[in-house]
């Protein structure tokens, strides 16, 4: 009886050290993996545009605070959206010129 005890407990022993082993090698094996994904994410950044007229290139402007002397706010588009800015600016004011020379040309 004791014997049978005795050969119980060395069979879970080694079978948990061989189970504890095998772990720790599929431990190892997944914190080298974790590296190699990480240099792939990095690979995979956009490159950073540098070409000025580049419709994506982001462009800081300062602006005026209006009522204050010294403050500015800063404001960063990309050219596309800067561009469409100053159409619809341009649109605006020319609507609004035209709307005033209809109203002195005697309302026609």
């Amino acid at each position: 009886m004791k014997l049978a005890l005795v050969t119980a407990a060395a069979v879970l022993l080694t079978s948990a050290s061989v189970q504890a082993n095998s772990q720790e090698a599929s431990a190892k094996g997944e914190a080298s993996e974790k590296p190699v994904a990480a240099k792939k994410m990095k690979k995979k950044k956009k490159a950073k545009i540098t070409d000025r007229r580049h419709p994506d290139y982001i462009r800081c402007k300062s602006e005026p605070i209006i009522g204050s002397r010294a403050k500015r706010r800063r404001v960063c588009m990309t050219n596309s959206q800067w561009a469409a800015a100053n159409h619809e600016g341009n649109r605006e004011s020319r609507a609004l010129v035209d709307d005033l020379q209809v109203g002195q040309n005697g309302g026609s």
